[in-house]
């Protein structure tokens, strides 16, 4: 239990991390990006809503039509969006895996929690049946008593035998 609440923590912590890192730039009035075009990288993405083309040296729109750049804009192995220190590429590849890894522990958790919920049902279903049957068998023994005392009572002051 602690694993996983150590695990979620810094899954969540490694979100912010990342999030920050993409999105906590700052912007500034321009949206132009083509003014930015033949700087620095750094420049370029201090847009958000550009694009930088490490092969071109060319600060773009991002198009976001069609949520990936293509490939005669600027190939994603050479683009830059967010951070300059890592590719466009490398960065879908990552936030594709860590979003998997999450979705798989989410699955497991929720798979690890219905199980042990089920065993602890079987586990008080189970005792409930021990009980049940401890008291149809002490129902049976005072049964067998009551059936003996009046056998003996019968035996003792003469009554009728059947």
């Amino acid at each position: 239990m602690i694993q996983t609440r150590t695990f979620l923590l810094f899954t969540f912590v490694f979100f912010v991390f990342c999030f920050v890192i993409v999105f906590g730039q700052t912007t500034s009035p321009e949206t132009n990006c083509t003014i930015k075009s033949n700087t620095t990288c750094e420049e370029c993405l201090m847009i958000v809503s550009c694009l930088w083309c490490i092969s071109s040296q060319k600060c773009i729109d991002y198009p976001v039509k069609s949520i990936l750049p293509s490939h005669s804009v600027c190939p994603l192995s050479e683009a830059r969006w967010g951070v300059c220190w890592m590719n466009f590429q490398t960065l879908i590849i990552t936030i594709s895996v860590i979003a998997g890894v999450i979705i798989i522990a989410i699955f497991v958790c929720c798979f690890c929690c219905c199980k042990c919920e089920n065993i602890g049902s079987k586990r008080s279903d189970e005792r409930m049946e021990r009980q049940g049957h401890l008291r149809k068998f002490r129902q049976e023994e005072r049964k067998a008593e009551m059936r003996q005392r009046h056998e003996e009572m019968r035996l003792k002051y003469g009554g009728r035998e059947d």
